[in-house]
């Protein structure tokens, strides 16, 4: 297969509605060399950004990057706040165009530490006072060794561990925000975690994350069938919102990355829309929004076909409903200033 950004270029679009404000609530930043796309750090982002959709603003959300090598192993993950700051600050400035990259950040704390979690939120908010808006402990875990579980490492039924709602349970009082990255095996368990936190923003990323490989390998409509039924006691929550993203992984199952092309945007919007137009009947567009999750997603397709692929699926939307789905609920769930 020819390098990552050569085969993306076989494929290329012109941003549909390039004025329209978009909130990319959902990226990461990290310099990892050994993986396929190892350097993304601003430059990378920018390039993506400016290929023609009008991104006004962006989430950086936690991916383990630039940790402190030594103190207190708790209090580790707040290197990645003091880079991701750092970067936000470059943005700022103006100098690099006018898209504010992480004007939101969503970092890492171990919440198994129960209540001791405290010293570790107040540390993320003390190094990005003006930006800081949430944790992700992701919690994705199955028991197939097909499937990848988490790099956090999670143990099975993490939403319902004590010291896990010990630690959630200080988030609340904070205005912290949740993100919430599992596996569609485990809805049920983030929907009573939910229902006994009804105080605590809860964000539901990649759509649950439907698998579509070992086990649940050309078993797409089964799969889609219990997401379905899941989601439905899901949106029944109202502190909980739904990111519309991240389908594009290897684990979802639908093999771009194999194909000698990429997929165009109507390619990705035929194959996968289903997902999005349930979700958004279920939660609404005022609790929507859809996110690129790069460079993750980028195995797949590139980011001016992502973001062409939402604005086909909704192009008989009303403008208020596509305002909250490309702008209005990501600025509102993270409390952006813009």
């Amino acid at each position: 297969m020819p390098a990552p950004d050569t085969w993306l270029d076989r494929v290329k679009e012109t941003a549909i509605d390039p004025t329209l404000p978009i909130v990319d609530p959902h990226h990461h930043l990290w310099d990892y060399p050994k993986l396929e796309w190892g350097r993304y750090l601003l430059d990378e982002l920018l390039a993506d950004i400016g290929s023609g959709h009008n991104i006004v603003a962006t989430v950086f959300v936690e991916c383990g990057s630039m940790f402190r090598v030594d103190g207190p192993e708790e209090l580790r993950p707040i290197g990645e706040t003091e880079f991701v700051q750092g970067i936000a600050a470059m943005s700022a400035s103006g100098i690099y165009g006018p898209s504010r990259v992480a004007a939101g950040i969503v970092g890492f704390a171990d919440l198994l530490l129960g209540a001791q979690v405290r010293e570790v939120l107040h540390a993320h908010i003390a190094a990005s006072p003006n930006r800081f808006r949430g944790i992700r402990h992701a919690a994705s875990w199955h028991d197939s060794p097909e499937i990848r579980n988490a790099h956090s490492n999670p143990p099975q039924g993490l939403f319902a561990n004590k010291l896990f709602r010990e630690g959630f349970a200080q988030l609340a009082p904070l205005q912290l925000t949740f993100d919430a990255w599992l596996y569609h095996t485990q809805i049920p368990e983030l929907t009573d975690l939910a229902r006994a936190y009804p105080e605590t923003t809860i964000v539901f990323d990649h759509f649950g994350g439907p698998i579509g490989i070992g086990p649940y390998a050309n078993q797409a409509d089964a799969v889609f069938d219990a997401w379905r039924k899941a989601v439905d006691e899901l949106a029944r929550c109202p502190n909980v919102v739904a990111k519309l993203g991240g389908l594009n992984m290897s684990v979802n199952g639908y093999g771009w990355n194999k194909r000698k092309r990429p997929p165009t945007s109507s390619e990705l919007a035929a194959a996968t829309q289903r997902y999005y137009l349930y979700a958004i009947e279920r939660f609404g567009p005022s609790r929507c929004m859809f996110e690129s999750n790069f460079p993750v997603d980028k195995v797949s397709c590139s980011y001016a076909i992502v973001w062409n692929a939402f604005k086909r699926m909704t192009e008989n939307f009303t403008a208020s409903e596509q305002a909250a789905l490309f702008h209005d609920t990501a600025a509102r769930t993270y409390r952006l200033t813009l």
